[in-house]
């Protein structure tokens, strides 16, 4: 993963913060470190790369003066696009043979599975360090 995102000039990180503002389209940079789980300071980080190499702009919030909007620019576009046809290739390949019901009960099983880990971090919010059971 690490190589093909080099080719694209980007660290799994970066690619991260192209991906989200592909999905939320122009937005804070407190909205990107919110979205992928990293602190202020980080994302700031990884923004200010992005925009040195031309993946993405920063513009003055119209309503909110104390914030700045990231936008994705021609070439982030793009590149984003490039990702988002690799990542349904790669998911041909991967399932393409597999047949439909096997398929969908497996997409099932990772739901449920997510929904799980979802509650589980909810529960761990609300009351502190997770307890494990025998």
């Amino acid at each position: 993963m690490r190589d093909g995102l080099a080719a694209y000039g980007l660290t799994v990180s970066r690619a991260h913060i192209v991906w989200e503002l592909h999905r939320l389209g122009p937005t804070t940079q407190k909205v990107l470190a919110d979205a992928i789980a990293v602190s202020a300071r980080n994302v700031t980080g990884l923004v200010d790369a992005l925009a040195t190499t031309g993946f993405v702009t920063r513009e003055p919030h119209p309503t909110d003066r104390r914030a700045t909007l990231v936008t994705l620019t021609d070439q982030g576009t793009k590149a984003v696009l490039e990702l988002v046809r690799d990542h349904e290739e790669l998911a041909g390949l991967l399932f393409s043979e597999m047949p439909r019901e096997r398929f969908e009960s497996l997409v099932a099983g990772l739901d449920d599975v997510i929904n799980t880990l979802k509650a589980l971090k909810a529960k761990a919010s609300d009351s502190g360090p997770p307890t494990h059971r025998p």
